[in-house]
C-alpha cells in the first residue's frame, strides 16, 4: 500500500484543491474563534485580547498548517508546531486548563474538516479519505505537542513554586521572612501559622526485606505531599521527609479542621500519623516550631495513640521534661520495681487500658487474678496503691519521669 508521503498530487475537492477553503485565512480564522467563544463555555471567559490574540494567531496558524499538508501531503513534523508548543506553554503558566485547550483544538479540527468537504462530490471519495486519513494524523501530533508542552510548563512552575515554598518556610522557621520575601516570591506570608510537628511511621512495604525500602519511602512521602496540596492548595508550606517533618498552616484553622487534615494525610501516607500542633504568630513560628516538635517527641515517648497533640494534651508530661529535683523524686518512686520488670510493664499496660483489669490480663496473656497480684505487689513495694486516686496519680507521674530520664540518659 502506498504511504500517504509518496502522493504527488495535493487533496482536490470539486475539482479545487482542498487547501483553497481556507485562503481567505483570516476571516475562517475569525469564525473559528468566534465560534470558539459562544460554544466552548470557558473559552467565552478568556479576555476579548486573549481571543483577538493569541487564540487567533495559533488558530492561523494551525490553519497553514493544514493548508500545507493538504496541497502537499506531509504531516507536520515537531519542528512546524514549535510555535503551537509555546503558546501551549503560555497558557499553562496563564492557568487556561488543558481540556479547554484540547476541546477548542478538537472542534476546530472538526469545523475545518467539515469546511473542505463542504461540496464535495462523488468522485472525491479517494481525495476525501485520504485527507482524512491527513487530518487525523495532524490532530494527533498536534494533541501530543500541546498536552506535553503545557505538562512540562506545568512542572516547571511547580518546581519553582517548590523552590520558592521551601525557601520560605525555611526563612520562617529561622524567623527570617518578611515582605521582601514574600514579593520575592510571590506566596503571601500569613499574619499566623499553626505550626505542625509530623511523624511518618514505616510504611508495611519499607520493612519488606525484599524491596528497596526508598522505594516506598518516596511514594508515601509523594502521596502525602499531593493530599496536602489536594487539601490546602498552595497555601500550606511544608519540609518534609519520609520520616516526616514541619508543616505550616496560614491562619487560624479550627482544631477539628486541622484533625480532620492529619487523619486524610493518614489515609493517603497509608499510615497513621503522629503530630502536634501550636498556633503562633509570624514572628514566633521559630519558637512554635520548637515547642511542637517537643510535644511530637513527648507523645512518641509516651507511647500514645496516633494522632493530633496539643499541649493542653501533654501539658503535665511537658513540665517534667526538665530535669529537676521534682523529677529525681519522682523516678525514685519506682526504684523498688526495678528488680521485678514485670511489675512495671504491667502498671504501664494498665494505665494505657483505662484501669480494665480484663484487656490488661488480655495483653499480657496472664488470667486477671495475676494482674490483680501484680497490682497489690506494687502497692506494697511503693507504697502507692495504683487501684486508689491517690496512689494511681503519683504512679503515673512517675512512669512519665521515668520514660523522661531513660530518654536522656
Amino acid at each position: 500500500m502506498t504511504s500517504i508521503e509518496n502522493w504527488n498530487a495535493g487533496i482536490m475537492v470539486a475539482g479545487a484543491p482542498a487547501s483553497s477553503q481556507f485562503s481567505n485565512l483570516r476571516a475562517v480564522a475569525g469564525d473559528l474563534v468566534g465560534h470558539f467563544a459562544a460554544n466552548v463555555i470557558p473559552c467565552g471567559n478568556l479576555p476579548r485580547e486573549e481571543l483577538s490574540g493569541d487564540v487567533t494567531n495559533v488558530t492561523m496558524g494551525c490553519l497553514r498548517l493544514a493548508m500545507e499538508m493538504l496541497d502537499k501531503r506531509r504531516v507536520p513534523t515537531d519542528d512546524d508546531l514549535a510555535g503551537f508548543q509555546e503558546a501551549s506553554a503560555q497558557w499553562a503558566r496563564e492557568g487556561i486548563p488543558l481540556e479547554t485547550i484540547l476541546e477548542v483544538l478538537h472542534e476546530g479540527f472538526r469545523l475545518g474538516w467539515l469546511h473542505i468537504v463542504t461540496g464535495a462530490e462523488s468522485g472525491d471519495v479517494e481525495d476525501i479519505v485520504h485527507g482524512g486519513e491527513l487530518l487525523m494524523s495532524m490532530l494527533a501530533r498536534v494533541t501530543i505537542a500541546a498536552t506535553k508542552s503545557y505538562i512540562s510548563e506545568l512542572e516547571m512552575v511547580a518546581s519553582e513554586h517548590h523552590t520558592a515554598a521551601h525557601t520560605l518556610v525555611t526563612a520562617l522557621l529561622a524567623g527570617r521572612a518578611g515582605l521582601a520575601m514574600e514579593r520575592q516570591f510571590g506566596i503571601d506570608v500569613a499574619h499566623e501559622y499553626v505550626v505542625l510537628a509530623v511523624y511518618l511511621p514505616n510504611h508495611a512495604d519499607e520493612d519488606d526485606p525484599a524491596i528497596n525500602p526508598m522505594v516506598p519511602a518516596r511514594r508515601k512521602l509523594r502521596r502525602v505531599q499531593a493530599e496536602l496540596a489536594k487539601s490546602c492548595g498552595r497555601t500550606a508550606l511544608s519540609l518534609l521527609s519520609p520520616e516526616g517533618g514541619t508543616v505550616l498552616l496560614p491562619g487560624s484553622p479550627t482544631d477539628e479542621w486541622v484533625n480532620s487534615l492529619v487523619s486524610q494525610l493518614s489515609i493517603a501516607a497509608e499510615v497513621p500519623i503522629t503530630a502536634a500542633a501550636v498556633q503562633a504568630d509570624t514572628p514566633d513560628v521559630p519558637h512554635a516550631s520548637e515547642r511542637s516538635h517537643e510535644l511530637l517527641d513527648l507523645a512518641q515517648l509516651m507511647r500514645n495513640t496516633p494522632r493530633v497533640y496539643r499541649m493542653a494534651d501533654l501539658v503535665f508530661e511537658y513540665q517534667m521534661m526538665r530535669p529537676g529535683a521534682g523529677r529525681e523524686y519522682l523516678v525514685n518512686l519506682l526504684e523498688p520495681l526495678e528488680r521485678t520488670p514485670d511489675l512495671i510493664s504491667t502498671l504501664e499496660i494498665h494505665l494505657r487500658n483505662d484501669l480494665n483489669r480484663q484487656r490488661t490480663a488480655r495483653q499480657l496473656h496472664v488470667h486477671a487474678n495475676t494482674v490483680d497480684y501484680r497490682l497489690k505487689r506494687i502497692a506494697d513495694l511503693t507504697g502507692l496503691d495504683p487501684v486508689r486516686p491517690s496512689g494511681l496519680r503519683p504512679l503515673q507521674a512517675a512512669l512519665v519521669a521515668r520514660r523522661l530520664a531513660m530518654s536522656d540518659r
